[in-house]
């Protein structure tokens, strides 16, 4: 009853009505009535991040997002803050979910018991787009979803409903159904070309998978020394959305902004990864809009579809004639799996025996295979969940571990643990997801991308070759090291003179676990003790990117780095006062 009276009660208009944890307590119990008053403040919703909506008003303070954003994700984006009555959840310093290092993997939703935190919903924006008469209006869907859609209306986990998807989608008003898998071929031959080239030259090895938007922008947050090392491969989404608008919808005579691009996807990154501004075509984004498995579902409930009862149907051609292969990038593994049946081929010109890669297979934190190429061992490893992700880079950095191909996922399980696939803790559910993946692959008439003659006309008709100039311009992208927390510094000191000495002081993640907080204090000390508190400007702030050699601060427009709280008095004399004297 104090949970529920703590809780916002708008139940018939929450995303988790049906579904609610609380819910399902307060019927277990019994509980008919509220003997006490609704809280007293509402607490602004945190709708920054393009990926989830955060409600406070809604937590229960389990904790339940906190572990999952720490424990297992090696994050730490959300944390308990305040105390007693005004404890809440929240980003570091209050801030919202878009100013902090969020990668937007979406778990914390998945395991948050109540509504107050959901995949952000945005089926509205697509019944727009299929409504507007202007527009023609393409579909395309991610392997992982085909294997756990069915869940949402009452089908056993891990069922292939392929056919029901595409006939749901056509009965939505899409003008065209199309597969990621076709791109998801593509990537295989961009990437399996792109470390051939790498093994041959020694250079950027290991090679890290790109696919996962989530764990790529926990690389740009936190790894900036392996970025060279990722992929320069778009992911299968952003290679369709960018294929449509550069090249098919010239074909048919059309502007890309005649063309809206929709995705269904298992993951909630793939709603941010849409919206970064590099991903567009003459001003337009590549894909214009991402809903996830549980958004098409809410879809084909509003639209009255039995789907359970539904004929099946094919997708359309062109991007609808993929192989296995493609369909293997929904289970973890299955991206490295891809690669290694097509990297035997393209050194050796001969086509490989083996199809499966058992030992990339299953749901071990850390998965390894060796496989001989050309008389040359090629090791391979395979991790899913960021917290092993972040172990293994660990290793690798202290020269413990060595691989050539590393193929790494966000979410537990791969793209079928996505945050935006049927809500289910169990890893019953995510097993059976996989074993429909590897069911899909075996029912393929294809088993391999390079045999795909799809892909081959995509290649005469607008690519070239792989890794061509007109292939690196429309499937691959570049990379860029990201501040962890964004938003206003806090003025600690002002000073209004015109010679002042302006210093910012970084107390994001590694600045502050290594001291900066202690730095910043030591500054003013020392300020107080020069008598120059009224000569200049200190403020602490957010990332100066210089996470390597933290703790950070900015003289100026000098940026020096390894500011422990010990230096603190000698930098503030030999770069602070001397400014000041100088001046």
């Amino acid at each position: 009853e104090l949970l529920l009276a703590n809780h916002e009660r708008e139940c018939t208009t929450c995303d988790r009505n049906g579904s609610c944890k609380l819910q399902e307590l307060a019927n277990r119990f019994g509980v008919k009535k509220i003997r006490f008053g609704e809280r007293d403040i509402k607490l602004p919703l945190d709708q920054s991040s393009p990926s989830i909506v955060r409600d406070p008003n809604k937590c229960i303070l389990c904790g339940d997002c906190v572990r999952m954003c720490s424990e297992v994700q090696g994050i730490g984006a959300l944390d308990f803050t305040g105390r007693g009555s005004k404890a809440t959840v929240a980003p570091a310093f209050n801030k919202q979910l878009s100013e902090v290092e969020c990668v937007n993997c979406g778990q914390c939703s998945a395991v948050c018991p109540t509504g107050a935190l959901v995949v952000k919903d945005e089926t509205d924006k697509a019944w727009a787009a299929i409504n507007n008469p202007e527009k023609m209006v393409v579909v395309q869907v991610a392997p992982a979803v085909r294997v756990a859609l069915g869940e949402e209306f009452g089908l056993p986990a891990g069922e292939i409903v392929t056919g029901k998807v595409v006939s749901a989608l056509k009965r939505l008003g899409f003008d065209k159904v199309f597969d990621t898998c076709i791109t998801a071929d593509l990537t295989v031959i961009e990437e399996t070309n792109e470390f051939i080239s790498r093994l041959q030259q020694g250079e950027k090895l290991p090679q890290f998978t790109s696919c996962c938007p989530a764990w790529v922008k926990f690389a740009e947050h936190n790894e900036a020394e392996f970025l060279k090392n990722l992929s320069s491969c778009r992911s299968p989404q952003q290679m369709f959305g960018s294929l449509i608008k550069k090249h098919w919808a010239a074909d048919l005579g059309k502007k890309p902004e005649d063309i809206i691009v929709v995705s269904i996807m298992p993951c909630t990154a793939k709603k941010f990864e849409a919206s970064l501004p590099h991903f567009s075509t003459d001003g337009v984004q590549d894909v214009d809009l991402v809903l996830t498995t549980q958004e098409l579902a809410r879809m084909i409930r509003e639209a009255g579809l039995v789907f359970e009862q539904l004929d099946i149907e094919s997708f359309d051609t062109p991007f609808g004639f993929t192989s296995g292969t493609g369909v293997l990038f929904g289970a973890t593994g299955g991206v490295a799996e891809a690669v290694l049946r097509a990297a035997h081929e393209f050194v050796t010109g001969e086509p490989i025996d083996q199809i499966n890669f058992e030992e990339v297979r299953g749901f071990k934190h850390l998965k390894e295979a060796k496989v001989e190429i050309a008389g040359q061992e090629i090791k391979v490893a395979v991790v899913h969940g960021l917290g092993n992700a972040k172990a293994l880079l660990n290793k690798i950095k202290e020269g413990k571990a060595d691989y050539h191909i590393i193929e790494v996922m966000a979410c537990p399980g791969g793209c079928i643990g996505g945050a935006g696939q049927p809500i289910s803790p169990s890893m019953e559910t995510k097993k059976k997801r996989a074993k429909g993946i590897y069911n899909a692959d075996k029912l393929s008439q294809l088993r391999k991308s390079q045999d795909n003659p799809v892909v081959t006309k995509f290649y005469d008709q607008w690519l070239e070759k792989p890794n061509s100039e007109q292939a690196h311009e429309a499937l691959h992208t570049a990379y860029a090291n990201r501040g962890r927390i964004i938003g206003e510094d806090i003025q600690l000191l002002t000073s209004k003179q015109p010679d002042k000495v302006d210093i910012a002081v970084c107390v994001g993640t590694c600045c502050y676990l290594k001291g900066s907080y202690d730095t910043l204090k030591k500054f003013m000390t020392q300020a107080d003790e020069a008598k120059v508190r009224e000569k200049i400007n200190l403020h602490a702030t957010f990332c100066l990117e210089g996470c390597e050699q933290s703790p950070s601060i900015k003289v100026n427009n000098e940026i020096i780095n390894g500011v422990t709280p010990d230096q603190a008095e000698t930098v503030f004399k030999e770069k602070i006062l001397t400014k000041l004297k100088e001046d």
